[in-house]
């Protein structure tokens, strides 16, 4: 097996170098990074991992702990994650704990034993002081998306509450009142502060909010479905519907279809997220739309500060835009409700 001494006598450097290059710690002229690239082909060098380890103390891995990696916002961002950890030497480590707390420890115990270097955690569920005590007793660990209250590590999350406002202010400037509101679990981060987003924009405009057209409880798209029919049943059913997650515009969907109404001809709907299949469905949903990609790549160099010894931003904040298309028109009856 050829040694990181072979590939320096090859290329004509010193071991050194060549550690400092592969470790990304060096920016080398391009005729000398090109022979070294071509004696590491030439001898099919691969690093030695473990010795790697044993000298340095680090693993050249992190982990990325998310609730569900099939749901389009979570693998969009593990993706943006993964490519910046890649370009930095990282490996990274990923676990899809389906929002189950005893996968959320296993994967903070892991950085305990020292199998990665650092953590980038994403929960959707709300916290009972579990992980924030777990997380207050370790290191280099970023918090991204969702809020565990009471842990002192940075975060990074979007404009919640202002993105919330902007699509229930584009709603209301359409001409509508009677505006229903489809919510995730109640406690969690990201629940609160779109629901008061909501709040406001009502409220600026003199509407009241009613207690009938609001559900919270869950991100589940069947749920979303059952309270849309709710809503739908009512004596006087809202004319426009913000549901504050895409799953939760799923269900709507769903809900608005089983009973053949028609969008935005007899509701109106705008979702938050935008992830690409709202874009795709007929009509194009008008949506808020996170910066995924750049949550993912922020999180990861975030995460890079802590383990060169930074002091990153405690806390982060993106902005998000909303996206006009054709999910939103003026209501048929445009009287306001009593």
């Amino acid at each position: 097996m050829a040694t990181i001494h072979d590939v320096a006598q090859d290329a004509g450097v010193s071991p050194t170098t060549v550690s400092r290059y592969l470790n990304n710690r060096i920016e080398l002229p391009s005729t000398t990074a090109a022979r070294i690239d071509a004696a590491i082909r030439k001898l099919d060098y691969r690093p030695n991992l473990l010795a790697k380890r044993l000298s340095t103390g680090k693993t050249e891995a992190v982990g990325l702990v998310t609730p569900e990696i099939r749901e389009p916002f979570f693998a969009e961002l593990a993706s943006a994650f993964e490519d910046e950890a890649d370009r930095h030497g990282y490996t990274v480590f990923i676990s899809s704990t389906r929002s189950d707390r005893k996968r959320e420890i296993a994967s903070l115990e892991r950085l305990h034993d020292g199998h990665v270097d650092g953590l980038l955690m994403m929960t959707n569920t709300a916290d009972d002081g579990t992980l924030a005590a777990l997380i207050g007793r370790r290191r280099n660990v970023v918090i991204v998306d969702e809020d565990i209250p009471g842990v002192s590590a940075p975060r990074l999350f979007v404009e919640n509450e202002a993105g919330a406002h902007a699509a229930t202010r584009h709603l209301i400037e359409a001409g509508h009142t009677r505006i229903a509101y489809l919510g995730g679990p109640d406690g969690l981060f990201t629940v609160g502060e779109r629901y008061a987003g909501f709040v406001r924009a009502m409220r600026e405009a003199g509407i009241g909010t009613r207690p009938e057209y609001v559900a919270i409880g869950s991100f589940a798209p069947d749920l979303a479905r059952a309270a849309t029919l709710n809503f739908l049943a009512l004596d006087h059913p809202p004319t426009a519907l913000f549901a504050s997650s895409d799953y939760l515009m799923i269900g709507a969907v769903q809900g608005l279809r089983a009973r053949g109404v028609r969008i935005p001809d007899d509701m109106s709907l705008v979702g938050f997220d935008d992830m690409s299949f709202g874009e795709l469905l007929t009509p194009p949903l008008s949506a808020i739309r996170q910066p995924v990609e750049s949550l993912g790549r922020l999180g990861f160099q975030t995460l890079l500060a802590l383990l060169n010894g930074e002091s990153p931003p405690m806390l982060t904040r993106l902005p998000v835009q909303l996206m006009v298309r054709q999910s939103v028109g003026a209501p048929r009856n445009k009287d306001k409700m009593a």
